[in-house]
């Protein structure tokens, strides 16, 4: 049975590094922590060369000392295991454990995750590592759990060393049996690719067209880095397990090319995160019209929420961040941290951990803030947080193991992700659409989920939703497809967008009409397709129930043909050669209904979908929110009536909000009634 994420209490702390800091200062740090309102502290993830100074020679001292200490002063400890990063002396006499690029260049020590998982040798030695940390620490009554490596695929989601070729056709082997299957599957008959033997399978290299490798293998590349990482990972949790039993078990993540909810449903107690708002600032499109910015930052915990519905935030940002060299994010204002801390804890975290308790003097992170800073003196961040320390005290009882609450989900699978990293032809849309109806959702306050689409998904997984929105499922499974009719059949609403369901789980397109395995449910067929860019100029859309009303169809149409008597058409394109012709259709389908819409989704088409849905916010009876203001639940059941209403102000500036019934902020104590001013970057719990 998995162990959960807070029993007791919401649990609030800080990832601390006692090797970076004199000895001297670790009581006074601890005592410090204490009375800002933490209790948990996370360590030792790039500490190998501490634990095993040379290779077999295995050391505890420092580390006792600081676990002990931080157990003295009643704080817990989450273990790292130290397998990020690889110590010199490995590095130099083992160089095959190093990976290699793409290109074939091999990384060198010197960073972080230079390593590849696939090493027998690096294997046995991180099993070796992980196996003395367990036998010391696995019953220390100041360790509460165990954080496997460090955001495993991190800056490096591809390993090209000999190993993984080696590691890949052995994989290959036991997914295929035979090269005939390989070669069907991957489509080698097409320029001349056939393998005759197995000894000719690599993983994608360098081709005479740059980084343009068979699709089907590079599709089946990424399941198999997916695959290898969780067998890494699988490595130390067995461990752990079986040394540390009544410890938990973690890992910290959301990165490329590894399915996050396998190696969570296989392998760990809980999910872990690491948030930091402001990348969806440094990073977000600067032509995006209306951006989010770090309120779009939910999405991503959405994401991080269908993975482990109550979850870690292991690093949750505290200061200004970035390398030396990259990422060079701006302080939060007054009041921003607090909000992203709420904004993680609305989103279903019940253990929250600020990175870091003092910014680092050396290395990369220099620039990478943390709450104190680097002089150690009182700054206004650490007066932040011991705000935050005691609010949640108080009022973290009445939230954790509740669930955040939705009837609206946007649906998402790993092959799709992953074949739309190379094809452009449906792998941008995705993104796109994912923002926009989650941007559009925000601002009319309706909560929505992220559910990933997998080969275990079940029906009774899906009908806890009223509508699921899956905007480009270029590839669609007839299972997948008959798994969406029997939801929309007892009364669901689905909702595609362009591309949808023409190719098989190979990535080879079927030899139908499109929408190939969503034909029969959506009613309709494609008639035509284009790209809108370069000379073809954007289209419109012309809504049936607004005729007046015209949006964008973005990026690519699907001219659409209807075939069945039940398909109505909803919306039609309003210009070029295909003016007039089916741009969005229903089909009512037993109990629910299936929409088409042919084009990539905008904020204004989605606003236009979501009033012909019927959809309202959930709170829309007893509460009126300006835009700015995100509303989320987390209640202990399905339904929201016994839960807890999260109000998060985005905007520096106070926003004014309408209560028509009275409720109370369990962050105040204050009853709220009628006409109440948010202060900018404000936050409420109501009850």
């Amino acid at each position: 049975m998995k162990k959960p994420v807070a029993a007791e209490r919401f649990e609030l702390g800080v990832c601390y590094y006692p090797e970076h800091w004199p000895e001297s200062m670790w009581a006074d740090d601890y005592r410090r922590m204490v009375e800002t309102g933490f209790t948990v502290v996370r360590m030792g993830e790039f500490a190998w060369s501490l634990f095993e100074p040379e290779e077999g020679q295995f050391q505890f001292g420092l580390f006792d000392r600081a676990i002990d200490l931080a157990h003295s002063y009643r704080l817990k400890v989450i273990m790292g295991t130290p397998t990020a990063t690889p110590p010199a002396w490995l590095t130099e006499q083992y160089p095959e454990v190093l990976n290699v690029t793409y290109e074939g260049v091999t990384m060198q020590h010197g960073m972080r995750r230079h390593y590849n998982y696939s090493s027998p040798k690096y294997r046995e030695l991180c099993a070796r590592i992980v196996t003395k940390l367990a036998e010391h620490y696995g019953s220390h009554p100041g360790v509460t759990g165990w954080q496997i490596d460090n955001e495993l695929n991190c800056e490096v989601n591809v390993f090209y060393s000999e190993s993984d070729h080696l590691a890949f056709r052995t994989w290959l082997q036991d997914k295929y049996v035979t090269l005939d299957k390989l070669n069907e599957a991957w489509g080698t008959v097409f320029w001349n690719q056939t393998y005759t033997r197995w000894s000719q399978v690599y993983l994608t290299r360098p081709t005479p067209s740059p980084n343009q490798p068979n699709p089907h293998q590079a599709l089946d590349e990424k399941r198999f880095i997916s695959y290898n990482t969780i067998y890494f990972a699988k490595i130390q949790a067995d461990i752990l397990r079986e040394l540390a039993p009544n410890q938990w078990v973690t890992t910290n993540g959301l990165f490329g090319h590894l399915d996050s909810h396998e190696l969570n449903d296989e392998l760990l107690d809980f999910f872990s995160y690491d948030s930091y708002p402001q990348f969806s600032t440094i990073y977000f499109d600067p032509a995006e019209v209306n951006p989010l910015r770090d309120r779009g930052w939910g999405l991503s915990l959405s994401a991080v929420r269908s993975v482990s519905s109550n979850f870690c935030v292991m690093e949750q940002q505290s200061g200004p961040g970035g390398w030396v060299n990259r990422m060079d994010m701006p302080s939060p204002k007054p009041g921003q941290m607090r909000l992203w801390t709420y904004q993680s804890i609305a989103h279903g975290a019940d253990m929250l951990l600020y990175f870091r308790w003092r910014t680092a003097t050396m290395g990369n992170e220099i620039y990478w803030h943390g709450l104190n800073d680097y002089h150690n003196q009182p700054n206004r961040r650490v007066k932040e947080a011991e705000q935050i320390g005691k609010e949640l005290a108080k009022i973290g009882k009445a939230f954790i193991g509740s669930r955040t609450q939705a009837n609206i989900a946007i649906v998402r699978d790993y092959d799709n992700e992953w074949d739309g990293e190379y094809d452009v032809w449906h792998g941008p849309f995705m993104w796109q659409s994912n923002k926009e109806w989650f941007k559009t959702l925000q601002r009319k306050h309706i909560p929505n989920d992220v559910l990933y689409m997998r080969s275990n998904t079940t029906l009774a997984e899906l009908v806890r939703y009223e509508v699921l929105v899956y905007p480009h499922p270029a590839i669609m499974s007839d299972d997948t497809a008959a798994l969406l009719d029997q939801y929309v059949q007892q009364g669901g609403k689905l909702i595609f967008g362009c591309r949808t369901g023409y190719k098989d789980t190979t990535g080879q397109c079927y030899m139908r009409p499109f929408p190939g395995a969503a034909q029969e449910m959506c009613g309709v067929t494609v008639e035509e397709f284009t790209m809108v860019k370069g000379t073809r100029q954007p289209t419109s859309i012309s809504w049936t129930n607004a005729p007046e009303t015209l949006t964008g169809a973005d990026a690519f149409n699907d001219i659409l043909h209807v075939e069945e008597d039940s398909v109505e058409v909803m919306g039609t394109y309003a210009n070029d050669y295909y003016a007039g012709k089916p741009a969005v259709t229903r089909n009512k389908r037993g109990k629910g209904e299936v929409w088409y819409y042919g084009a990539v989704f905008n904020e204004q088409a989605v606003l236009q979908m979501i009033g012909s849905l019927g959809l309202n916010s959930p709170a829309a009876e007893w509460l009126e929110l300006p835009s700015e203001v995100e509303l989320q639940i987390r209640a202990a059941g399905e339904g929201t009536s016994a839960g807890l209403t999260f109000l998060l102000n985005y905007s520096e500036e106070p926003a004014e909000i309408v209560l028509k019934e009275s409720r109370t902020d369990l962050l105040s104590g204050q009853t709220l009634s009628g006409s109440y001013t948010m202060d900018g970057y404000g936050v409420l719990v109501l009850e």
